[in-house]
């Protein structure tokens, strides 16, 4: 019986899994082919290379060794900073190449990041091999960790759009999977939450540390930690096991993995132009920099309780009139009938922001019964997914429970 061989590859040296009978593969990360020496027959040939696709010229940014200086006594630093726009699509954002630019900033001038070593995918990039596809984004979540050391420090940063899919293996606690949508997920599907955990999560060794910035909807276990730390709202801390009752490891080989996300599993999240005034940003974002440029960035706890209570504030300054209003609309047409919810579709009105769609959808369920269709709607109105006001609260994951207020943060 043929077992599978694996063999380096003969340029980048990736671990490649050559199929039975096979005598030669080609790299996924470098494209170059390594042919295999039969045995029976003479010296091998050298390893020959293959060039880029046709008409694709730049060369693949995923080569074996990271780019940057070598490894240093204070380990290496290389960032991965994912940003989608979903342009001229229904699903179009607006904030999210500012997060990117602006994390990119961070990190290079705050942490000391090497241009080099930062890894940018959106879609502004000529280069295809950063345009944020599917495909280029598992080759670049491959690239972070790749030769990874002790003392290296990875950063993973994504703002775009998270979606939920059920949990068909028992790991979540919820029932269901958490994803990242790819500019190419109508086609290509989404990366779900145990790949993004196989990939990035479970080499990192020990002595290394990565961490992760979800800035998109349904984000909370994104990495799927087993830790979750629950905040309250005057900022004492508790950690939640969430590790799965079938006992498999979702943790590190050792090393040390936190995850920032911009909301719960259940929550959608804010991109808007409300915060900076002059353009969008991501709200998890927007204020993961903001708690840093503050001077709230000492610790772990203070950066989240920081954040979290801007957002509330916000919450507050704008959106709470468009709360109010929607109370008193469910409240009159709970009680007014059919002759308030005339003068309702008549757009005698001000709904505050809510849109006449969503006011005329509940009247018409109102009007007809639709009691559940009903319920559904008026509790994503009053928690802020439809309407006015940030109703997002950031998360905090780890591979391991520690003090939030006494670890220092730093990338």
């Amino acid at each position: 019986m043929d077992f599978p061989m694996l063999v380096n590859c003969s340029k980048c040296r990736t671990l490649l899994q050559l199929p039975p009978g096979a005598q030669s593969i080609r790299c996924v990360l470098c494209h170059a082919v390594t042919n295999i020496a039969n045995p029976r027959a003479g010296p091998p040939h050298p390893p020959s290379s293959v060039g880029p696709p046709p008409n694709w010229d730049a060369p693949s940014p995923y080569y074996g060794a990271p780019p940057g200086p070598p490894p240093n006594a204070h380990g290496r630093k290389k960032a991965v900073i994912v940003s989608i726009l979903y342009r001229d699509s229904r699903y179009e954002l607006k904030g999210c190449i500012n997060n990117a630019k602006c994390m990119r900033h961070l990190l290079i001038n705050r942490f000391n990041f090497p241009e080099s070593s930062i890894l940018m995918l959106t879609e502004e990039e000529t280069d295809p091999y950063r345009i944020p596809t599917k495909y280029n984004m598992r080759m670049a979540m491959f690239w972070l960790v790749q030769g990874c050391q002790p003392g290296d420090s990875l950063v993973f940063h994504y703002s775009g759009h998270g979606s939920q899919q059920r949990d068909y293996d028992g790991d979540e606690v919820d029932g269901y999977d958490e994803t990242l949508c790819p500019l190419d997920f109508e086609t290509q599907g989404v990366i779900v939450d145990d790949e993004i955990n196989a990939t990035l999560v479970r080499p990192l060794p020990h002595g290394a540390k990565l961490h992760a910035l979800i800035d998109a909807s349904h984000s909370g276990t994104m990495l799927d930690l087993p830790y979750l730390c629950k905040m309250k709202r005057k900022g004492q801390c508790a950690w939640e096991d969430h590790r799965p009752r079938s006992g498999v490891w979702k943790g590190s080989n050792g090393g040390e993995v936190i995850s920032f996300s911009a909301c719960d599993d259940h929550q959608t999240c804010a991109d808007t132009c409300a915060l900076s005034k002059i353009t969008s940003t991501g709200a998890m974002t927007f204020f993961f920099i903001q708690a840093i440029e503050h001077g709230h960035g000492a610790t772990y706890g203070s950066i989240l309780k920081s954040m979290r209570t801007a957002i509330r504030n916000v919450g507050k300054k704008g959106g709470s009139g468009g709360s109010d209003v929607v109370e008193t609309l469910v409240s009159l047409l709970l009680n007014g009938g059919v002759h308030l919810a005339s003068i309702l579709l008549t757009g005698g009105i001000d709904f505050g922001g809510v849109g006449g769609d969503v006011v005329a959808y509940l009247v018409s369920s109102l009007l007809t019964g639709s009691v559940d269709e009903v319920a559904k709607l008026v509790s994503m109105l009053l928690t802020g997914v439809i309407g006015g006001g940030l109703r997002q609260e950031p998360q905090l994951t780890a591979c391991q429970p520690f003090d939030v207020y006494a670890k220092p943060f730093s990338f």
